[in-house]
């Protein structure tokens, strides 16, 4: 039989181990609760962008394309043309730059529509004012014989004279959806959250300057809105609306109001991007109002 030492000396080893795994568990509890950051649970406001609404579901531009689509959509309404000339325009600048303004190109080739000062669209500070490049894109269009019969890859080749005319149809779905919203069709279709540090950093809206260039950009001055017809190419209080939330970042807007929508500026967080409505009696009497 083992002796009473023996067991005396197995028991206590069982306690030096017991004693030991303990220590160890309590040192490694000390060590992280001492040395590792706690997790953040604050959520972060995500990346500026903007959202449309579409009839093939969300879609997320980043907020340079989203201005840039606005603009060449408003542009429309200067010439009265019909939606499907913004569907030719949106499915040639998805094909030639992704709606940033590019500096650089084929050869000599600029901007939204990668025009080229070589080939008579005029000189490169023009083509990169996207008003004028839009315009010009336009006009060409419309001295296009029957252009609304064609389909919109060679619509859009007609004006271009591209390499490959047949690449342009690949953004026609997504380009009839967008022109659907930008002329206003679908009413708030689209909304944007912006780095409200940046917002919050200017002192006063801007509204004379935004008001200014929606002028320039749609042809008609909001101050004579409600117009006593739309042009052929949509909604134009609605375009405006839209062009005017695309823009909010650049002219320190804060706020968008028309009829009984209002979209407020955001960092996109608990849905706060999201257009509201207006619950205080405000009547914008078919005007765009901007803060």
């Amino acid at each position: 039989m083992p002796s009473k030492r023996r067991k005396i000396s197995a028991f206590v080893k069982i306690l030096l181990a017991l004693f030991l795994v303990c220590g160890a568990l309590v040192a490694g509890g000390y060590y992280v609760l001492t040395t590792v950051e706690p997790l953040d649970t604050v959520e972060e406001a995500p990346d500026p962008a903007c959202r449309l609404d579409l009839a093939q579901g969300e879609y997320v531009l980043e907020p340079e394309q989203a201005v840039n689509a606005a603009t060449v959509g408003g542009v429309a309404f200067s010439r009265d043309l019909p939606e499907e000339a913004v569907t030719v325009a949106y499915a040639t600048v998805w094909q030639e730059s992704t709606f940033y303004n590019l500096e650089f190109g084929d050869r000599d080739s600029v901007g939204l529509f990668q025009q080229r000062p070589s080939q008579d669209w005029g000189d490169p500070e023009q083509i990169l004012d996207p008003v004028y490049a839009s315009g010009a894109f336009y006009d060409a269009l419309a001295d296009i014989g029957g252009w609304e019969e064609l389909p919109v890859f060679e619509a859009a080749q007609a004006v271009q004279r591209s390499a490959d005319g047949y690449a342009y149809d690949q953004h026609e779905t997504l380009s009839k959806d967008m022109a659907e919203a930008f002329t206003g069709a679908l009413g708030p279709a689209m909304t944007c959250w912006h780095d409200t540090a940046n917002l919050a950093s200017t002192q006063t809206a801007d509204v004379t300057g935004a008001e200014a260039e929606m002028a320039r950009v749609f042809g008609t001055d909001p101050a004579e809105l409600p117009v006593a017809e739309d042009p052929s190419t949509g909604d134009l209080g609605w375009a405006m609306a839209l062009w005017a939330v695309a823009h909010a970042e650049e002219y320190g807007l804060t706020s968008v109001t028309y009829g009984d929508q209002r979209w407020r500026a955001s960092d996109g967080l608990d849905d706060a991007e999201a257009w509201t409505t207006v619950d205080d009696g405000t009547d914008t009497e078919g005007r765009v109002v901007l803060d």
